[in-house]
């Protein structure tokens, strides 16, 4: 069902946790499968420079949330803006149609995550 890919970001996932102090923090959710992921950003002059998740979820919620992390580090907040949910379930080898909305997920808590940074920037001005 799942790739070898998903099953290594299942099984040990990477950066997971909490930035304390972070400078963008995303969350999102999904009522119908009850998946909740957290995206927090440290970004220094556009670039991110460390990423954090924390998810409630299925195996493919936790490995989508893992993979988009990996994918985002060390770009610019520019770059980082147009991953896309397919980017994500391709980097994972393909999910199973069931789970492509955990994909979706993942890619919209960064999204979040971006938007918040660039809220608190303005805020700052």
């Amino acid at each position: 069902m799942y790739t070898e890919k998903v099953m290594d970001h299942f099984t040990n996932p990477r950066n997971v946790g909490e930035i304390e102090n972070p400078d963008g923090v995303g969350e999102v959710g999904n009522a119908k499968c009850g998946d909740i992921m957290r995206i927090y950003l440290d970004i220094e002059g556009d670039i991110i420079k460390d990423v954090k998740f924390k998810t409630f979820g299925c195996g493919a919620a936790v490995a989508t949330s893992s993979m988009v992390t990996e994918m985002v580090k060390g770009k610019t907040i520019d770059e980082a803006m147009v991953i896309s949910n397919a980017a994500v379930a391709e980097a994972l080898g393909g999910l199973p149609e069931t789970k492509m909305h955990c994909s979706n997920l993942a890619a919209d808590a960064l999204h979040k995550a971006i938007e918040n940074y660039k809220d608190n920037q303005l805020k700052k001005e």
